[in-house]
């Protein structure tokens, strides 16, 4: 398990998986271990995943306070793994609250980032999920005929399409949590602006976005995915149909397809 040394001392660990053009993937949680993405449903088929644990998270260390912690700051730690790459311009996927980091990421240093992609993007990227929308996804997928079955993974049940073999795999995974959720949370979101100046500042966004979001999410529904397509003028949306917070799991095979061909796209698609 490789590591690097981010800006202030802390040890930050990554993994490697698959081969070819290198993609910065930072998972969301806040908190998730990186192995949560697995091979992002064959994309290391293509793709170089260099999967980064952030601070607190994963193997990597925990910081002896928690200013450093925050998404914004978090972005410096994306800065310092590139460099120490020696990778001038990378594509950047993340999941969830990771979204926040890298779009930080992208705001910051425009010139570092090719593409983005932001899977089932949750945390105030611009407004709260909406709830009318998860409360009906989260009464359907409790409809289901696997939802007696699903009710043991708690709230998580209403994080994948279906409670498949995969599903129930990627739920009970060894992933490694180092501090407690109410440790990072508050410091996490701590630097969260208004929703006037968070809007205003995803409208200078000039980099290539896909943001991918899950028909049967019950966590963040659909809304801060089209909310983002509606605030950064080189950005679209796509639902995966029967898919839920993690579109990888649910069905790869579509997962794979809609992304590739986002980062291979001809400029200015």
């Amino acid at each position: 398990m490789p590591h690097l040394t981010s800006y202030d001392g802390v040890s930050l660990a990554y993994s490697l998986v698959g081969a070819g053009p290198p993609l910065v993937c930072l998972a969301g949680g806040p908190g998730a271990d990186g192995r949560g993405f697995g091979d992002l449903g064959g994309l290391a088929l293509d793709r170089g995943l260099i999967r980064l644990d952030g601070r607190a998270a994963g193997r990597s260390a925990v910081p002896d306070g928690r200013a450093g912690c925050g998404f914004a700051a978090q972005a410096r730690d994306v800065l310092a793994l590139v460099d120490a790459l020696g990778l001038a311009a990378v594509d950047v996927l993340a999941h969830s609250a990771g979204t926040l980091t890298a779009l930080e990421f992208a705001l910051r240093h425009p010139t570092r980032v090719r593409r983005l992609v932001l899977v089932t993007p949750a945390g105030r990227l611009a407004r709260e999920p909406d709830e009318g929308e998860l409360a009906a996804l989260r009464a359907r997928l409790d409809r289901r005929p696997d939802a007696a079955a699903a009710a043991a993974a708690g709230a998580a049940r209403w994080g994948y399409g279906s409670w498949s073999d995969a599903a129930r795999a990627h739920h009970t995974a060894g992933t490694r949590h180092p501090v407690p959720p109410d440790w990072l949370r508050p410091a996490f979101y701590a630097a969260v602006a208004g929703e006037s100046e968070r809007v205003a500042r995803l409208r200078t966004l000039r980099t290539p976005l896909l943001a991918v979001a899950g028909s049967h999410d019950g966590i963040a529904g659909t809304a801060p995915a089209r909310l983002l397509a509606d605030c950064c003028p080189a950005a679209h949306v796509t639902v995966l149909p029967g898919c839920g917070h993690w579109p990888w799991v649910d069905d790869p095979a579509a997962f794979r397809a809609v992304v590739a061909d986002f980062l291979t796209a001809p400029a200015g698609r």
